[in-house]
């Protein structure tokens, strides 16, 4: 009876957040969209003469080149971005807009285009989707970052330390404890993945414990040695931060990174599992306006107005080339090759940087659906966009946004190169369509991993599963999640439009 009474318990707790999140997504404004505003990919070959017809447009008439302005300032609290005409700024007008116009061609909701923190340009519905949270998914993993970062610029997080120096005593066996926190920021924790069996469950923050989760998968490669894109590693890294500093992780966000940018706890969501851990991976539900913010931060070397918020040693590490992944960071992805992909629908070295034809500096947080921050400091550029898919490929790993070489970042990119005017950028030429048809399951969707949530097979905590964990029915975290989605919620049906 008290089995099945928890169990009635836990689904109502499940359900409740997966309401509520449609609901804080879903807002009135978006009624007001015009029938066929929004850009569907049904015709595959119609994306591709789209995407041609804007490259033979673009080729056209170049506009004089300017010397840019100086930089705008960074927004106050509640105040939009500085503002700055492209040919002040060193763009082709007519070339910038063309760029725009073909991300929003491609399913983009949100496109921000900033050159020395001006805003140059935007998308067509950016004015509907500015301030709507939004599921940045693996983009939340260079959130992470930041906060390490911040956690490191304070001296409180040592990246060579053993994660086993901030974890409770007893909390892991010795091989885990070993693991750096360097391991869990360039995910080279040589914990077993499965970036889709992990994912799942967190969907509705139905994970019991993610830590204990983490903590129970084998470790199959040396620390420190091999890539193996995971979403456990991040989700324990968030956990050691909040070891670390010593507070509650949305708390700390709160207090030393949004609050100091102007992102107000009002604005956002941030999911957690039953227990209350915040989620590393995935599931922060950040709106555009503010997701840009965080970019310019990044591109601003951890600075914002006057205040230091991350060291600029630490923001220039996150965007360094790795030895087991040139293209990986600090949770992070940068342009450089070969660059080790996600493993889905298998795992694949490409021989080629995610961002051809911009410099190697440029480095990007990504999210799943492609939510980007582009930032390319040489050239004082960041491109902010959000929305759902957008390559067209015959290659299943990019049509699903699962591939470093996108075709949708390549044809972008080769249209927003020609728009630059100071200095010149060089044409990469046409997309090479790449294919990974290698399909293995367990690289991906490993059924242990799974089951491991749910308290069963070698891969489970040893107190935990899906219904009791630690001796209780974990609900706690749930709780937590509707708070958070309800103030949410509250504050887009309050806000005045401005």
């Amino acid at each position: 009876m008290v089995a099945r009474r928890g169990a009635q318990r836990l689904v109502r707790a499940m359900l409740i957040p997966t309401a509520l999140v449609l609901a804080a997504v879903s807002t009135p404004a978006m009624a007001n969209v015009a029938p066929g505003t929004l850009a569907t990919a049904n015709a595959a070959t119609a994306i591709p003469a789209m995407a041609n017809a804007a490259m033979a447009n673009a080729g056209a008439g170049a506009g004089a080149a300017s010397r840019p302005v100086q930089a705008c300032g960074m927004p106050a609290a509640g105040k939009g971005p500085g503002r700055a005409e492209p040919s002040a700024m060193g763009f082709d007008p007519g070339r910038l807009a063309k760029a725009v116009a073909f991300a929003d061609s491609r399913l983009r909701l949100n496109v921000q285009v900033y050159r020395h923190n001006c805003l140059v340009a935007e998308g067509s519905r950016n004015a509907v989707t500015g301030t709507v949270p939004w599921n940045i998914w693996s983009a939340t993993k260079s959130v992470v970052s930041m906060l390490a970062g911040i956690a490191v610029s304070d001296g409180r997080l040592d990246p060579n330390a053993p994660i086993g120096r901030y974890l409770p005593a007893g909390q892991g066996d010795a091989a885990h404890r070993a693991i750096t926190v360097r391991d869990l920021l360039t995910e080279t924790s040589g914990l077993k993945q499965s970036i889709v069996s992990e994912a799942v469950p967190s969907l509705v923050g139905a994970d019991p414990d993610i830590v204990a989760q983490t903590l129970a998968l084998p470790i199959v490669h040396r620390p420190g040695t091999y890539f193996e894109y995971s979403q456990r590693t991040p989700d324990l890294l968030a956990y050691i931060v909040q070891r670390a500093v010593g507070q509650d992780l949305q708390t700390f966000a709160q207090r030393r990174l949004f609050g100091p940018i102007g992102i107000p706890a009002s604005d956002y969501f941030w999911l957690r599992d039953r227990s209350g851990h915040t989620y590393g991976h995935a599931n922060l539900y950040l709106p555009p306006n503010a997701f840009a913010r965080l970019g310019t931060l990044m591109l601003n070397n951890g600075r914002w107005n006057a205040t230091q918020l991350i060291a600029p040693g630490y923001v220039r590490q996150v965007s360094k080339p790795t030895k087991t992944n040139p293209c990986y960071g600090y949770l992070f992805w940068t342009n450089h090759a070969p660059c080790v992909g996600p493993s889905i629908p298998s795992r694949k070295t490409f021989a080629a940087p995610p961002l051809q034809g911009m410099p190697s500096d440029s480095y990007a947080m990504v999210g799943f659906l492609q939510q980007n921050n582009f930032l390319i400091p040489s050239l004082g550029i960041q491109v902010t966009w959000t929305g759902v898919l957008g390559d067209a490929s015959l290659d299943p790993q990019t049509l699903i946004s699962a591939s470093p070489s996108s075709e949708l970042y390549y044809n972008f990119m080769r249209l927003l190169g020609r728009a630059i005017t100071t200095p010149h950028v060089p044409d990469p030429g046409p997309y090479r369509q790449t294919f990974n048809l290698d399909v293995r399951p367990d690289e991906f969707a490993d059924p242990a991993i799974l089951l491991g949530t749910l308290g069963i097979g070698p891969d489970a905590p040893r107190d935990c599963n899906i219904l009791f964990c630690h001796g209780t029915v974990p609900l706690h975290g749930t709780a937590q999640n509707v708070e958070a989605i309800l103030r949410a919620l509250l504050a887009r049906i309050t806000r005045q439009p401005h």
